[in-house]
């Protein structure tokens, strides 16, 4: 097995539900060493969060982002196992916490006075809403405060949340890129080190769900209006929304106005294509109404993939709507990973990372750590 990228760096992962351990999980895929800290006996908050939970016992969400870590079972309470936790942050690269402000501290780890003790440490923190808010972050609940859910559902509907907990993913992106920029920093800053202001990384759910909204917000800061709900539909673009074809959907995103000529030749509107009012982007706008009724009539009357063949054909943006069984077949057949490989290890992952390690029971490498501090790696990949 090649050398990764992060192989030999340290992570000691104390957070919980998502967020955070995807974060970690992304720094083991790319050959980081990671110790996940889990309550004794209760372990992550995920475990329980079933069904479907796989025969072990163990529940999918769980093992969603939790792959390529050996497990600690370990209680900030305990005075031995405190000591432990602070022999491994003492010699650890990175410690990965999503508690609120203060918990760690009061349980005698505290970041400001470990980052000056130990030159080499860097400190993710992730709050729900910033370092000095008490509030619990929770990803449905940031979806609704942060702007997403009032611009999601149809336009009559009710608000509505993504179907994944997106703005938990985007956190755990957001912390990690922020550690990597720091493991650059500290490589080029050799010898003389980093300040420990430069060595802390803080991520909030809350800033990472508003700066997602990139051109949403952007037009609303332009044009001083309220952003609105759109369902399948797009406040920018048209057409570039979901149509029915005669057997099921699909979606159509045009881009740009030489895409629209394209699409119309393809779907059989050539009088469309050739509409000096529907030229530009603004003036197709300006008709939406009118272009997507004809779009609906015509999409119509030929199967999905009738269409897709001749949208492709013409160099046209369009997609199946596929279901979550199918998108994953498709991912597995990319990567040649069979289906019980990804039940047991979770989807294969990105940017060339490996699965050395499946998800942990809780607690099953607390005797191995203790005993070996990080090189219990050794013996565990």
């Amino acid at each position: 097995m090649k050398t990764q990228p992060l192989s030999g760096v340290k992570v000691l992962d104390l957070s919980r539900v998502l967020a955070g351990p995807l974060c970690s999980m992304m720094l083991g895929d790319l050959g980081a060493s990671v110790i996940k800290v889990e309550r004794p006996g209760v372990g992550d908050d995920t475990r329980g969060w079933g069904p479907p939970f796989a025969e072990d016992g163990q529940s999918a969400y769980f093992r969603s982002a939790n792959r390529n870590k050996l497990s600690l079972a370990a209680s900030f309470t305990d005075p031995d196992d405190r000591r432990l936790l602070l022999d491994l942050i003492a010699t650890a690269d990175i410690v990965v916490e999503n508690f609120l402000p203060g918990s760690l501290r009061r349980n005698g780890i505290d970041a400001t006075l470990l980052l000056a003790a130990h030159p080499q440490l860097i400190w993710c923190t992730i709050s729900g809403f910033g370092a000095d808010s008490m509030r619990p972050g929770y990803d449905f609940v940031v979806q609704a405060e942060s702007g997403w859910m009032a611009i999601a559902g149809e336009p009559d509907g009710d608000p509505m949340r993504a179907g994944v907990a997106m703005v938990d993913v985007t956190t755990g992106k957001d912390a990690a890129i922020g550690i990597l920029a720091v493991l650059a920093a500290r490589a080029r800053a050799g010898a003389a080190g980093l300040p420990v202001s430069e060595r802390r990384v803080q991520v909030a759910l809350q800033s990472s769900a508003v700066a997602a909204l990139v051109n949403v917000a952007q037009n609303a800061l332009v044009s001083g209006q309220e952003a609105a709900r759109w369902g399948n539909a797009h406040a920018n673009l048209v057409p570039y929304q979901l149509f029915r074809a005669a057997d099921r959907p699909l979606v159509l995103a045009v881009g740009n106005d030489a895409q629209w000529v394209a699409a119309m030749r393809a779907i059989g509107l050539p009088a469309l294509a050739a509409d000096a009012a529907l030229a530009t982007n603004a003036g197709r706008l300006a008709q939406r109404d009118r272009v997507v009724a004809s779009l609906t009539e015509q999409l119509a009357t030929q199967p999905a993939a009738y269409w897709m063949e001749r949208l492709d054909r013409a160099g046209v943006p369009c997609g199946l709507v596929r279901t979550v069984q199918e998108a994953v077949a498709g991912r597995l057949a990319e990567a040649d990973c069979r289906v019980t490989t990804a039940a047991r290890f979770g989807l294969p992952p990105l940017l060339d990372g490996t699965v050395r390690l499946g998800p942990p029971d809780c607690g099953e490498h607390t005797v191995t750590i203790r005993e070996k501090g990080w090189a219990a790696f050794e013996n565990h990949g």
